[in-house]
């Protein structure tokens, strides 16, 4: 029987940081008679209740391989990354985990097993043909190296609209900054929530910065990323503007710096159907999907109408781009002791396993080159919402989502919070930022 672990039992096997000791996590081991166990920690696919589909994938992985038992343990996104340093660290990490792209994927390299060889001899020589480009481009270090693989594609810088809520308030979905601010300004003076963002999630704020900064001038905005060109340009000086304008404009909700995305937010977007917007990306099309009462008759139920859409945050006429990312990338531990068991069950999560996660469940858009896009039975307005999001995926893309390097993530970050509280001007947040640019290169 597999064991599930999680994240309140996890925490309680903890002792407080500041003593010092560990987070003691069940390791993997393989036992002489007994099942191989593989020890799986992510906070994505996540356990979202009975009938989840990494419940399904683990007991169709275990009855094709019967030697091996996956042992998931599921930590929410808040605090998946801390207990996985702490126990990685402590020489009690899990076998496999997932890693968010970016400065979190490049931080963590001491921990992440080398798997170009076992790519090789799993997948062939061309093996990485077998995914896109673009997230071999995310996965691949400058070496060529592979220290993790692709588990599905999201795209971030989209809002969600509950038209029908909308059209109650007179309103239709904003397509500007201009025609957003009059929605709030209309959205407020009826006491509802304007545009709603769950702004204690600093990995949103960044998500949602940068596709602002993207439509101003997405050649600048890398440019900075990459140290060719200051943060205290004008382009990028006017992204930082446009950030904390939304807070004094009251574009986005009062105390928005208090609430998280999941399950603030989001369960009053996806569960109650009490606010009319919500900043959220491509992978929120798995409201369609999942099985939970109250999300299936807000989102399937009879005249449901939800818009995924793009804003002009510039008000030059044309919607902003999305970015684009490996939503997770699957990592293995190099102090596992059941290394060929284990990358038999990444093996199965990016081929059978991301073909549910994907045509089943929208949790993701494949990452996978041979990958046919195939979601059955979904709404209309459902499959509404899929075309716009494969259509922006294709001709709309500014670039990477998230910052590589952690230093510079962390300040822009931190800079972030600080513009939407009002602690810093637009100045002096991009003169930080460049400071620390600067000190990284």
């Amino acid at each position: 029987m597999k064991k599930i672990i999680c994240t309140l039992l996890t925490a309680s096997l903890c002792t407080a940081s500041l003593t010092g000791a560990g987070c003691m996590t069940v390791f993997a081991q393989e036992n002489e008679g007994e099942k191989t166990v593989v020890t799986f920690q992510t906070w994505n696919p996540a356990d979202s209740g009975e009938g989840s589909p990494i419940y399904q994938i683990i007991d169709a992985f275990e009855e094709e391989n019967p030697d091996i038992e996956i042992n998931y343990v599921y930590v929410g996104s808040g605090s998946h990354l801390d207990q996985l340093r702490v126990g990685l660290m402590g020489g009690e990490g899990p076998d496999v985990y997932g890693m968010s792209a970016g400065s979190a994927y490049s931080e963590f390299r001491d921990f992440e097993e080398d798997l170009t060889s076992y790519c090789q001899e799993s997948w062939g020589e061309n093996w990485e043909d077998k995914f896109l480009d673009f997230c071999m481009d995310i996965v691949k270090d400058e070496d060529g190296a592979v220290y993790g693989v692709p588990l599905g594609l999201t795209y971030a810088g989209y809002a969600w609209a509950d038209t029908n809520m909308l059209a109650d308030y007179g309103l239709s979905v904003p397509t500007s900054y201009a025609e957003l601010k009059e929605a709030a300004k209309t959205l407020r003076e009826q006491n509802q929530f304007p545009m709603a963002i769950g702004a204690k999630d600093t990995w949103l704020n960044l998500d949602c910065w940068m596709s602002m900064a993207a439509d101003i001038d997405a050649e600048a905005l890398y440019a900075a990323i990459n140290g060719e060109k200051s943060f205290t340009d004008p382009e990028l000086l006017e992204s930082f503007t446009l950030w904390q304008d939304l807070f004094n404009n009251g574009v986005f909700q009062d105390g928005a710096v208090g609430m998280t995305l999941y399950n603030d937010v989001n369960d009053m977007f996806q569960r109650e159907g009490s606010i009319p917007m919500f900043m959220n990306g491509s992978w929120a099309m798995n409201m369609y999907t999942l099985n939970d009462e109250e999300t299936r008759s807000n989102f399937n139920g009879e005249n449901s109408d939800h818009d995924i859409f793009l804003i002009d945050w510039n008000d030059d006429g044309q919607v902003c781009p999305v970015t684009a990312s490996v939503d997770v990338i699957l990592c293995m531990n190099p102090e596992s002791e059941v290394k060929e068991a284990a990358f038999k069950w990444m093996d199965y999560l990016v081929n059978e396993g991301q073909d549910l996660l994907v045509n089943g469940y929208l949790e993701y858009m494949p990452s996978r080159a041979d990958m046919e896009l195939n979601v059955s039975g979904l709404s209309e307005d459902g499959q509404k919402n899929l075309e716009y999001i494969i259509q922006n995926g294709t001709d709309n893309v500014a670039g990477i989502r998230g910052i590589e390097n952690a230093e510079l993530s962390t300040v822009i970050c931190d800079m972030l919070t600080a513009l939407a509280i009002n602690e810093v001007t637009p100045e002096d947040a991009a003169a930080q930022i460049q400071a620390v640019s600067e000190s990284v290169r």
